[in-house]
């Protein structure tokens, strides 16, 4: 613990690429705390290359959890997916927004305590698991309002309850405020689109209120995480910067970006200090190999493998050849060490066509 005051807290530098690993990354941690959409899976289906890294990883000794801002389904339920996808998988091993949400609302209500729930069954298998009561309406005098996701069904009056609930003064928590979630059919609204509703039917209060929410990026969601898996020294796996990337930089570990989900290169290049991974792979596989050193020069060149890049007139700039991951890696020394502390706005668009990313 630090005795001087926030203000005198020097920050860290903000990270110039990504760091280098002696040693495979299945060795170097002792459990992976793995996002699950658009990385082990996508649209359902399994992840290219996802089933045989995780298999390949496991049996050297590396735990794995699974780690997910959706609380709509139980540990239970996604475990029997990943176990059918190939990727067998416990009860115990899946940590949920849900669960993360719920060990929050019991924290700050009795054992029993009746709480208005607006969302699917992961979210109230949770709210039992704390021995909490779940209830249906705002008249049921709830201690608590917490939304999860419920899924394309979730009836339009369960926003309603929630609303007029919250209204009252009722403590209001959300499992997270994703506004979309993917769907084999497209991008759909989310937890997050969900809080809105409310927040908009409860702005004309004088103080408007706002949900304690425990998801990622959050601290709540990774306390959970290193509750139940009791990782001393984890790895967070994940594709978004703004909930997996962001969330290991709040709870200071180290993490894995694999461009198989949401973020894409020019996003991955653009990214803010609290978005830029520890390290980069293009896929789960970069789980079971070392990473490679990134040099930054003073001048803010870089270079990684057989690839050289740098930041010149407003563009970036890379030569030599390589394998792409590695081209990749160099862009991004080349592009966090221009920005500093703020975003890239490079123009990348040549050197990662040239990558083919």
């Amino acid at each position: 613990m630090h005795d001087s005051p926030a203000s005198d807290t020097v920050a860290p530098a903000p990270r110039r690429a990504p760091q280098a690993s002696g040693h495979a990354l299945h060795t170097a941690y002792d459990t992976a705390l793995l996002d699950l959409d658009g990385v082990v899976y996508a649209g359902g289906e399994a992840v290219p290359h996802a089933v045989d890294s995780l298999a390949a990883a496991r049996a050297s000794g590396l735990r794995t959890a699974y780690v997910t801002n959706n609380a709509a389904r139980t540990p239970q339920v996604v475990a029997a997916h990943l176990t059918e996808l190939g990727v067998p998988a416990a009860a115990d091993e899946i940590v949920t927004s849900a669960q993360a949400v719920a060990r929050l609302v019991a924290e700050r209500v009795p054992r029993g305590a009746r709480i208005l729930a607006v969302g699917a069954e992961g979210l109230r298998a949770a709210l039992a698991e704390r021995e909490l009561t779940v209830v249906e309406t705002a008249d049921d005098e709830p201690e608590a309002v917490v939304q999860g996701y419920g899924g394309p069904s979730m009836e339009w009056g369960r926003l309603v309850e929630a609303a007029l609930a919250v209204q009252r003064g009722v403590p209001w928590f959300a499992s997270n405020t994703d506004l979309t979630i993917p769907s084999g059919r497209g991008i759909a609204p989310g937890n997050g689109s969900a809080v809105e509703v409310v927040r908009l039917a409860t702005r004309w209060m004088r103080t408007p209120p706002e949900p304690e929410v425990a998801g990622k990026p959050l601290p709540p969601m990774h306390r959970e995480s290193i509750l139940r898996t009791g990782a001393r020294r984890p790895l967070v796996v994940g594709d978004r910067l703004d909930t997996d990337i962001e969330g290991a930089h709040a709870g200071d570990v180290d993490s894995l970006l694999v461009l198989t989900g949401v973020t894409d290169a020019a996003r991955l290049l653009a990214a803010s200090p609290v978005h830029r991974p520890t390290y980069v792979a293009r896929d789960l596989r970069g789980l079971l190999e070392p990473q490679p050193e990134v040099t930054v020069g003073p001048d803010g060149a870089a270079g990684c493998g057989g690839w050289s890049a740098r930041a010149l007139d407003g563009r970036l700039e890379l030569a030599g050849d390589g394998d792409p991951a590695d081209g990749l890696r160099a862009l991004c020394g080349a592009a966090w060490s221009a920005a500093g502390a703020a975003e890239c706005r490079l123009d990348a668009g040549k050197p990662l066509g040239r990558l083919g990313l």
